[in-house]
C-alpha cells in the first residue's frame, strides 16, 4: 500500500509538470521542471546518478548508466 502512495505521488508531479509545461520542450526541461516539483512536494531523489553496469559479476569498463531521476525512498 505505501508503495501505491509513492507512486501515485511521483505521478501527480509528473503530471503537474506537464500540465503547467506542455508538450514539445526538450528533454532537459522537463528534467528541471520535474527536480522542482519534487522538491515542493518533498519527495527525495537522485539527479542523473550514473549506474555501473555488470556483466557475470563483473564491472564493465567505461560504460555507465545514465539516469534522469532515481527517487529514493520516503
Amino acid at each position: 500500500m505505501d508503495r501505491d502512495r509513492r507512486t501515485h505521488a511521483i505521478i501527480g508531479a509528473a503530471m503537474e509538470v506537464h500540465r503547467i509545461v506542455g508538450p514539445g520542450h526538450l528533454e532537459a526541461v522537463y528534467q528541471e521542471c520535474l527536480e522542482i516539483e519534487l522538491k515542493f512536494r518533498d519527495i527525495p531523489f537522485i539527479s542523473q546518478p550514473r549506474l555501473e553496469i555488470f556483466y557475470k559479476e563483473q564491472k564493465l569498463k567505461n560504460i555507465m548508466f545514465l539516469v534522469s531521476l532515481f527517487t529514493t525512498k520516503f
